[in-house]
């Protein structure tokens, strides 16, 4: 099948092959318009031929493409994350039973943006933005299953079934690593009102040592498969389940990072501190549950404060840094995130790590 290279390729012909059915008819509604998409995402309403239904041919489907901003389809072609996701659907996802969304086609042309993933519409399941957090209810929900995915390939990172994906020590973390120094001036004319006391203090001094922060828990801390964009507006919330989605960012090294990375930035900071220890209980727990029996629970909480050292920090200057500051949606988003992740910093005694640790 040719790889359609944008929406308007989807056609009935080619949705049929992808689907094995026989659709005599579409309808497409872009979705998911947001900051910081690396694809373009689309529902695609599906209307077989007689018979087809029998088959069980979804209503609809969710159609990924690469993003339509040639700025992101570089990135995510340099930075491998197009064939992350896709490979992580077509050879790991049928080794996690939870979580995941049906996915019933997927095609990448190696080395270059062009890629479709076809998967399970999820329309019916609440999507909570990343301004307004979670309640305490949905953080239970996503730190359960977040230790149950972990669970699955704890402390097996060395599998040759995972050799493809990159360490959370590796290039990626290096150039994220480069590019936030020149940042930080830019980052700190505009935020540094949004944060609170000690905020722009730990962003100064986190900048320039996000890989040797990295490396840090890296040598402690037990490894698995990291989704490493773990944060609410890529979780769907539905009666009984967790759907995470986009799996491009995937890497290896320690989960504590995708849990410091959710309840810093995808909750409002006075609900976090107010269950913050029954959820690392609850994380803990799954693991134990899913047959993790090596992770105390002290060394969880210890790198999990560490981690909020990390991937919340960083991405706060990423997107605040090189982001149009005239664009009041993005900035209240981004300044939420900013302060939401430099207080969880601050709580878990970041300007002393820091000074411990440089």
């Amino acid at each position: 099948m040719v790889i359609p290279k944008n929406i308007s390729e989807v056609s009935t012909g080619w949705l049929s092959e992808a689907l094995d059915a026989e659709v005599s008819a579409i309808d497409v509604v872009q979705i998911g318009q947001g900051v910081g998409l690396m694809g373009d995402i689309y529902k695609v309403g599906v209307t077989c031929a007689d018979g087809s239904a029998d088959k069980g041919v979804p209503k609809s489907v969710v159609v990924k493409l690469p993003s339509s901003f040639e700025e992101n389809r570089t990135q995510g072609v340099a930075l491998g994350m197009f064939e992350a996701e896709v490979k992580f659907y077509s050879e790991l996802a049928g080794e996690c039973p939870v979580g995941l969304p049906e996915v019933y086609y997927t095609d990448i042309k190696h080395g270059e943006a062009d890629f479709v993933i076809v998967m399970e519409d999820l329309s019916d399941m609440a999507l909570v933005s990343q301004f307004e957090g979670m309640n305490a209810e949905q953080a239970m929900a996503a730190v359960k299953v977040l230790a149950s995915i972990h669970a699955i390939w704890w402390q097996q990172t060395d599998r040759d079934a995972l050799s493809w994906i990159p360490t959370m020590t590796g290039p990626r973390i290096e150039f994220v690593d480069a590019i936030l120094p020149p940042m930080l001036p830019k980052f700190t004319e505009g935020f540094t009102k949004y944060l609170p006391e000690g905020g722009i203090e730990i962003f100064s001094k986190f900048v320039g040592h996000y890989l040797p922060l990295m490396k840090v828990m890296a040598e402690r801390s037990p490894w698995t498969l990291a989704h490493q964009d773990f944060r609410v507006e890529n979780l769907l919330f539905g009666s009984d389940r967790v759907v995470v989605i986009d799996w491009q960012g995937i890497g290896l090294g320690p989960g504590a990072y995708d849990l410091a990375y959710v309840l810093g930035g995808s909750m409002d900071t006075e609900l976090r501190r107010a269950n913050e220890t029954a959820l690392l209980e609850a994380y803990h727990g799954q693991l134990v549950a899913d047959g993790v029996n090596d992770y105390s629970y002290n060394q969880l909480k210890e790198d999990y404060a560490h981690a909020h050292l990390l991937g919340g920090l960083a991405t706060s200057m990423i997107t605040g840094g090189g982001m149009d500051l005239s664009n009041e949606r993005g900035l209240q988003l981004i300044s939420t995130m900013a302060s939401r992740h430099a207080a969880a910093a601050l709580d878990h005694d970041g300007l002393a790590r820091l000074a411990d640790i440089l």
